[in-house]
């Protein structure tokens, strides 16, 4: 980057109010991640059925569902700041409801099972709208230059955040003497493990407390979006917010090509997604491709390994700590290939990324597919791994994991947040985001039954499918937006 190009902006500023905002990426993945810990005791606490457990998984992410559909629409009413906050207050009610459903509800009883999930589905709505309003607060306040590696913060947070979840139930899980549920040599669940008054899996809930917390104050520390600013016709405060990103002498020409891309006088909605061809009217190719990549990026099954990594372990042979270990393992791969996207995604563009990262998944998940497929039964029918070839499953699971974090990861989030032209940004990410999220409880949902009825190599059978059409999706719909100004989207 040259010298003159370096004075057009400040990149201290601009890093701060960026991993301030992706705070909310670090809730959303250890939000959804913490559950991980918690399911076999919440088996044995809840009564949980296999499909009665894929809901208590995945719910959280049918609440994400409606908080990022609406999130769009009331960052443009209410700014994105408000819709931050409100965040994270439903990251701190779900955290403490979660580890105590027993607010309303007796303690024992059929209950606790519904009380449980209200409180997991609240949380899942500030996990919503914070998938949806931090990548587009950071795209919307970030230089163009740094606009990438910026926006990847978000998904940075978000394994940042799932490290997180799962570190902290290994680390409460062996305070505990070896997880959060007691399980005998048949791999039968008899009790939960107590921690310092309580249950080991209340406290891995209750762990969340405190970035939720950080997230509010940090939130009030940080700017409203200048894009918003000058859509509520607030053109001083967008000026004063500029001044301090920008250099002063292109603050007035950013304001004004601000102005021209957002038709301010007309509110966006919906029906701004909408064309008319042929006397039929359907929503614009670009809103369909943002929402395939949403959907691809979970149809792949990364989180799978995230949500179920300790249930996909033990079902091969691991004891419940063993699991644990390597689902944190897998997570600090994971951190370890979002920061390559981070470095490489303004240097190697967006599209390259994403084709190398599905190849990349669509060998390894094929690789899974076929180990978990053809793998030995034990008495209670579980795939039995042994010696090179179960070494070669934990090495091709952290792979996949690898080429899904430097492309998929954070790729799509940026897509997300940068592909939309102003005037259409908050309604197409609502459904984006909508997409994202109803993706994500499919797979979640569905893999405690995939896992029961056809076994984990048919799931990843599933799941590689899915990686192969994202090849072709890429190469025919995606265009590059690598360097581009938002306005001219």
């Amino acid at each position: 980057m040259s010298q003159a190009a370096q004075k057009e902006y400040s990149v201290g500023y601009a890093l701060f109010i960026a991993c301030a905002a992706a705070i909310g990426g670090f809730l959303f993945g250890f939000d959804t991640s913490v559950i991980n810990g918690t399911l076999d005791a919440l088996r044995f606490k809840l009564s949980a059925t296999d499909a009665g457990l894929g809901l208590a998984a995945s719910v959280a992410i049918l609440g994400a569902a409606g908080g990022a559909f609406f999130a769009g629409t009331l960052a443009d009413k209410f700014g994105r700041r408000k819709v931050m906050l409100t965040a994270s207050v439903l990251f701190l009610i779900s955290a403490v409801g979660s580890g105590y459903p027993y607010f309303f509800t007796e303690v024992g009883s059929a209950h606790n099972f519904l009380e449980f999930i209200i409180w997991r589905v609240i949380g899942g709505v500030g996990v919503g709208a914070a998938s949806v309003i931090v990548p587009a607060y950071i795209a919307e306040i970030a230089p163009a230059a740094l606009r990438g590696r910026l926006a990847s913060m978000q998904q940075f947070a978000i394994v940042i955040g799932i490290f997180s979840a799962l570190l902290s139930n290994y680390v409460l899980g062996a305070s505990a003497g070896g997880g959060a549920a007691i399980m005998n040599a048949q791999r039968v669940i008899e009790g939960v493990t107590p921690l310092w008054g309580f249950e080991t899996w209340q406290w891995m809930f209750w762990i969340e407390c405190i970035p939720a917390i950080a997230y509010f104050l940090f939130v009030l520390f940080i700017p409203e979006s200048p894009r918003y600013l000058v859509a509520q016709k607030k053109h001083e405060e967008a000026s004063v917010v500029l001044s301090k990103i920008l250099s002063p002498h292109i603050v007035a020409q950013k304001i004004a090509d601000i102005k021209t891309s957002l038709h301010s006088e007309i509110a966006p909605k919906f029906s701004d997604l909408l064309e008319k061809v042929a006397g039929k009217v359907r929503l614009t190719p670009i809103v369909w491709v943002g929402i395939g990549v949403a959907a691809l990026q979970q149809f792949v099954g990364i989180n799978v390994i995230f949500y179920y990594g300790n249930v996909l372990w033990e079902s091969v042979g691991f004891n419940q700590q063993d699991a644990m270990m390597t689902s944190v393992l897998s997570s600090i791969v994971n951190i370890v290939s979002t920061i390559i996207a981070i470095v490489l995604v303004d240097k190697v563009g967006r599209k390259p990324l994403l084709l190398a990262g599905s190849l990349g998944m669509f060998f390894t998940l094929g690789v899974m597919a076929v180990i978990f497929g053809t793998a030995g039964l034990d008495e209670h029918g579980n795939p039995v791994l042994n010696g090179i070839v179960a070494y070669t499953a934990v090495i091709s699971a952290n792979l996949y994991v690898v080429f899904f974090a430097f492309s998929w990861g954070p790729v799509c989030w940026i897509l997300l947040g940068e592909m939309f032209n102003n005037r259409i940004r908050g309604a197409a990410l609502a459904l984006g985001g909508l997409s994202q999220w109803l993706a994500n409880f499919a797979i979640a949902g569905t893999f405690p039954i995939l896992l029961a009825k056809i076994g984990l190599g048919g799931a990843y059978g599933i799941y590689c499918l899915f990686a192969f059409l994202s090849i072709f999706f890429v190469l025919t719909k995606i265009k590059e937006t690598n360097g581009k100004e938002l306005e001219d989207m």
